[in-house]
């Protein structure tokens, strides 16, 4: 098992005995794993996202800890979140990104999730102007998204 794995593991099960909710220190649980505190910061901001329902607040210095708060959200909230995460441009490794999450949430099938990835792909788009691409593909999926909340 990959130590960001083990991070993870060990991050999800202090959130399960808090009832959704944790406060740690880096330094803390990177002695208590075995790597180095930035290591603890990778895991984090990779897998601990707000597009994955969690909430991240940091304090610094001496005192400093992480509050990691699960968040329980519906679907359709969840869908909104997605939508506006969107923005005007979107590149095709965020939407990627975006539609795994969904897939893993449960909220789209993975054939849906290929589908739409497929898409929003550098293939599907090679004639539409370079400038223009970010743009479209938020077009696009703003419009799938749209699709799974009817």
């Amino acid at each position: 098992m990959l130590i960001s794995d083990t991070v993870a593991a060990l991050i999800e099960q202090l959130l399960d005995e808090g009832d959704g909710q944790t406060e740690i220190r880096r330094s803390d649980l990177a002695s208590r794993v075995g790597c180095a505190p930035s290591q603890i910061n990778y895991v984090i901001t990779s897998r601990f996202t707000p597009e994955r329902g969690y909430l991240i607040e940091s304090r610094r210095g001496g005192g400093g800890y992480i509050r990691i708060v699960r968040k329980e959200v519906s679907r359709d909230q969840y869908l909104m979140h997605c939508l506006y995460a969107a923005g005007s441009e979107l590149d095709e490794g965020t939407a990627l990104a975006i539609l795994r999450n969904l897939h893993e949430q449960g909220i789209i099938p993975a054939e849906a999730a290929n589908t739409a990835a497929a898409s929003m792909s550098q293939a599907a788009l090679q004639n539409v102007p370079a400038p223009l691409k970010k743009a479209v593909r938020a077009d696009i999926f703003r419009q799938i998204i749209l699709s799974f909340m009817k």
